[in-house]
């Protein structure tokens, strides 16, 4: 089974593709649509700033091609500011249209007493949809977190888990075989990767394996 790690010129491509292969699979860090698009599933990583990396996106035609393997059934997992990519649109440094794959839009942490921006550390998840496949087997427990903007979803069907923060955050998301994490699944102990596994085996929706 290979799984293609989107390399479009931001992310910790070399720690999830460490997270990958720790859990026995193939990890593939690539650029190239056929590469992609005949993967068993897509990891779409991000570090950075939101508009940035839809500039990358744009500029190399992998905006279209993520897009296309999520709509031929392909499993696709954004991590981080990946997971955010997702989303319709984002005010970070600005208005930016996202990928626009999962209806809402990412903001910044409103200041608040008590809480500091960036949003760094362990924090417990709370599972909003405990059927998901994602969270098959586990049990509610901490992954760690950076930051300063977070995802208020349209759909409260698409939560899959929330952290708390002064308010629910947007921890994990999914629809259909799109999914989403804020967090560092690769950083964030066994929790994290019992996470990652999870989503390493969900198949494509077409059924090939």
């Amino acid at each position: 089974m290979t799984v293609a790690i989107v390399d479009y010129g931001m992310g910790n491509l070399h720690s999830v593709s460490k997270a990958v292969e720790r859990l026995g699979y193939k990890s593939l860090v690539t650029g190239l649509a056929e590469e992609i698009l005949t993967a068993d599933s897509v990891i779409l990583p991000g570090v950075g700033a939101f508009g940035d990396a839809m500039e990358q996106l744009r500029a190399s035609g992998l905006d279209g091609i993520v897009k296309q393997a999520a709509a031929g059934g392909q499993p696709v997992l954004g991590i981080c500011l990946g997971m955010q990519l997702l989303f319709s649109s984002s005010e970070e440094h600005g208005e930016h249209t996202g990928l626009d794959m999962l209806p809402g839009a990412v903001v910044r942490f409103a200041p608040r007493e008590g809480y500091k921006v960036p949003h760094m550390g362990w924090n417990k998840l709370s599972f909003r949809q405990p059927q998901s496949p994602l969270l098959d087997g586990l049990e509610e427990g901490h992954v760690y977190f950076v930051h300063s903007y977070h995802a208020e979803v349209e759909q409260e069907n698409d939560l899959i888990a929330v952290t708390d923060y002064g308010h629910p955050v947007t921890a994990v998301v999914g629809r259909d075989n799109v999914y989403g994490m804020q967090f560092h699944p690769e950083k964030s102990g066994e929790l994290g990767m019992k996470l990652l596994g999870n989503f390493l085996r969900i198949k494509n929706v077409q059924g090939r394996a």
